[in-house]
């Protein structure tokens, strides 16, 4: 509970910066790292995505930036209520929570109408920015947001008293919490993890056993990862020393979800720190691993100009500039071919198993 006060202490003293202005007849503004493509940077030495020093001026009589200043404050509201409240509200019970209509009139008597947001794009990006601003994440805040991360494996854990094994759940598997940083470890006998991109393929190497043949720890987020699942990666690589290989689809978007896992998303660079993973290896699949593991051209799919442009996208990313990336991208931009995990059946149902295991042992995969 004390933690909890201390962000509240935070939160308010950021709150009663802008209100003393208001009392001293001075105009609030608010001052906020700028969370823009041209303010993120790529740290070379940490091999991460970092908020750079650029910081936005959000003034109460802009008129273009009034709109969300009085947005800023009213999730500010929200969530100091709601931690004094000792309540732990989703980022959708927010939203709800602060969507009304506010009706004024104008020096000409005409009367307006005025949402405090629209859509949830609105409130969740003032979350971001209260994030940033106050230096305090919004796990510290006790705000929740939808967690896809599950694990299965040798490990256990410790959450609300309760102990927690792993490697017990039969063909389920252990869903993380929001705030993964509140999960005690109490036992990992793992030799490494393998984070799945897609959760079909996660279920079938679970029921297959792979982790307990491999002793390892599966994990998936279903596509895209939340913060929970990178966050508690990041974890078991820094504090265990486990290493961390990651398996997508042959693809530029498979090849961006490992970026996200192992760099950093320009989003929330400001998070890298806690969420990147820089030791995760790339397993695959690659380009090359259509002609590598003779995979059928019945299971070769046609790149479309969405792949395209995407692949010419990560080239003019730094991260994706090492020899062994841009030899794979140029190579799919070649062909203009992709495949998906699925695609290694070509060798019959149990190929993916050889396949992973002839990448890790044979240090097939790409730092």
């Amino acid at each position: 509970m004390s933690g909890r006060v201390e962000i509240l202490k935070r939160l308010e003293s950021w709150g009663h910066d802008l209100a003393k202005s208001i009392l001293e007849l001075r105009e609030p503004v608010m001052e906020i790292p700028a969370r823009t493509l041209s303010n993120t940077i790529w740290d070379e030495k940490s091999k991460m995505l970092k908020l750079g020093p650029e910081k936005m001026h959000r003034r109460f009589l802009d008129v273009k930036e009034s709109r969300k200043f009085m947005q800023t404050v009213l999730m500010l509201r929200l969530i100091v209520e709601a931690i004094r409240e000792d309540v732990y509200p989703t980022i959708r019970d927010l939203y709800y929570n602060g969507k009304h209509t506010i009706v004024f009139k104008d020096p000409l008597g005409r009367v307006h109408r005025e949402n405090t947001w629209d859509e949830q794009t609105e409130s969740n990006t003032v979350i971001e920015d209260i994030e940033v601003a106050t230096n305090v994440l919004r796990e510290e805040m006790g705000i929740s947001a939808d967690v896809k991360g599950k694990i299965v494996g040798p490990i256990v854990v410790r959450s609300q008293g309760y102990e927690l094994d792993a490697s017990k759940f039969g063909e389920t598997a252990l869903s993380l919490p929001v705030n993964v940083d509140a999960l005690e470890i109490i036992k990992v006998e793992a030799a490494y993890v393998l984070v799945v991109e897609k959760d079909a393929i996660f279920q079938r190497l679970v029921r297959e056993k792979f982790w307990s043949q491999e002793n390892a720890i599966l994990v998936t987020a279903k596509g895209m990862p939340d913060r929970a699942t990178r966050r508690f990666i990041r974890r078991l690589n820094e504090e265990y020393k486990l290493p961390v290989y990651v398996l997508t689809d042959g693809d530029p978007y498979g090849w961006y979800i490992y970026s996200v896992y192992k760099s950093g998303s320009i989003k929330l660079s400001y998070e890298s720190e806690r969420l990147a993973t820089p030791n995760a290896k790339f397993l695959g699949l690659t380009a090359t691993d259509i002609d590598a593991y003779k995979i059928s051209d019945n299971y070769v799919i046609a790149a479309n100009d969405r792949d395209i442009k995407r692949a010419q996208e990560l080239l003019r990313y730094p991260w994706f500039q090492k020899p062994e990336w841009t030899k794979e991208i140029n190579l799919f931009l070649k062909k203009k071919k992709k495949v998906e995990i699925e695609a290694l059946s070509t060798h019959g149902l149990k190929f993916l198993h050889d396949y992973l295991r002839d990448k890790i042992r044979n240090q097939k995969f790409i730092d």
